[in-house]
């Protein structure tokens, strides 16, 4: 249970991050957004702020946002339907109710015969459903759709609509999304390393050296700073570290720099395998940096290294072969989680900050129906200085839809039988 909620709470958290990203930036590029939904399926409960409905949904399994004029945006009313009309003093209609459990004794029954609701905002159709009261009324700029679940939206004039923006403000209200990931990322980290105390220095200094090791009958010490192995220069760490791993088995000598003395140390570093590969060790680990800015720099530069890791893995698809057992769905990241939640909070925070950045990634992908392929129609349309046809996207965003949902259930089905029928 413990996992469960662990993991719904990551997942959840990671999802209105994403969503809020896409929320914030349409509002202020002027776009109505309509709904703001964590989870998908029936709703379970909902409000409205600021002209956008807020719901959340039984199935936890993500999220979206409504933006008016947008290819996910449906909430168009079929000739025929019945609904009741509330109009105000002047007799336009302020809300229509097309709900399955429309109960409303107050407003004006309608058969709806036809509607728009984008440039003329009228609406037609037969009161009582008797073809001998046929009229036409006024709909309000900011007119409310009880739509057929119940959910409460506000209609969507040409105006607020998301093709009525420059392309600039849709590129960025797209990638908001991802860049919201990038940011919690960052944040993430930076709480890990508050949590430890510190991160560990990229500095060629010597932190703790090991008893009994190599380094420890050598003679250096914490503190040491190590500039040189045999002729290699080590400026830092990560120098240092690759420069001793190549010399195992072999004798060594050290430039270090002890305070004010320069010193001159001999060792041979400790022969260790590790998947059938030899490595030099002697015993050393590099400092813990406890400074503020250590531990706000560790947020950037660990969000830009995962980041180039899981770049690495996506390239490999394309160089070394495609392969499910690359990929984790809900299952394999559900599997993942219950394995972090035994391992203490900061591992969690981590791992949360870790998936941040992949989901950043991986939406950024120019495949429609992600992101980054909204992105890539966007600036298709910027380069061709004008919009692509409606139908040819809604095609192109279609084919995109279908190649997701199938590598969806293909991940999910390899995550299964990776972890439940080993």
């Amino acid at each position: 249970m413990k996992a469960v909620i662990s993991f719904l709470i990551i997942f959840s958290i990671l999802v209105v991050i994403h969503e809020y990203g896409h929320f914030i930036m349409a509002r202020k590029s002027g776009i109505l957004v309509r709904e703001f939904a964590i989870g998908f399926g029936p709703k379970m409960v909902s409000w409205r702020r600021n002209h956008t409905t807020f719901t959340i949904r039984w199935l936890p399994i993500g999220g979206y946002v409504r933006m008016a004029g947008a290819g996910d945006d449906d909430s168009t009313i079929e000739p025929g339907t019945m609904g009741t009309l509330q109009v105000n003093d002047a007799g336009v209609v302020t809300k229509i109710d097309i709900s399955e459990h429309n109960t409303s004794l107050s407003g004006i029954p309608i058969q709806i015969a036809k509607v728009d609701l984008i440039d003329s905002l009228t609406i037609s159709g037969n009161e009582n459903a008797d073809p001998d009261q046929a009229r036409t009324f006024k709909v309000d700029h900011d007119a409310l759709i009880i739509e057929t679940d119940g959910t409460e939206v506000q209609i969507a004039p040409r105006d607020v609509q998301f093709q009525s923006v420059s392309v600039v403000k849709r590129i960025l209200t797209n990638f908001a999304g991802p860049f919201n990931n990038f940011l919690l990322a960052i944040v993430g980290f930076m709480i890990v390393a508050f949590l430890q105390g510190g991160v560990l220095s990229t500095h060629n200094v010597i932190g703790t050296v090991q008893p009994n090791s190599v380094a420890a009958q050598a003679g250096l010490k914490a503190n040491d700073q190590i500039t040189q192995v045999e002729h290699q220069k080590t400026g830092n760490w990560t120098e240092l570290v690759t420069a001793l791993q190549s010399r195992y088995g072999q004798k060594t000598t050290l430039a270090v720099k002890r305070g004010d003395k320069n010193l001159t140390v001999e060792l041979t570093p400790k022969t260790v395998k590790v998947d059938g590969k030899k490595y030099g060790q002697i015993g050393i680990t590099n400092q813990l940096d406890r400074s503020l800015l250590g531990k706000i720099k560790y947020g950037f530069t660990t969000t830009w290294s995962t980041g180039q890791q899981i770049l690495k893995v996506l390239g490999s698809f394309f160089t070394g072969g495609f392969s499910l057992n690359k990929l984790s769905g809900p299952v394999g990241i559900y599997t993942s989680t219950s394995q972090v939640v035994d391992a203490g909070f900061t591992n969690i925070v981590w791992f949360l900050a870790m998936l941040s950045v992949n989901l950043g990634l991986v939406n950024l992908v120019p495949i429609p129906g992600l992101d980054g392929g909204k992105i890539l129609l966007n600036l298709i349309e910027l380069i061709r200085r004008k919009p692509i046809p409606a139908e040819k996207e809604g095609i192109i965003t279609l084919i995109g839809a279908g190649f997701l949902l199938l590598l969806f259930i293909a991940v999910t089905w390899n995550d299964i039988a990776r972890y439940f029928f080993k």
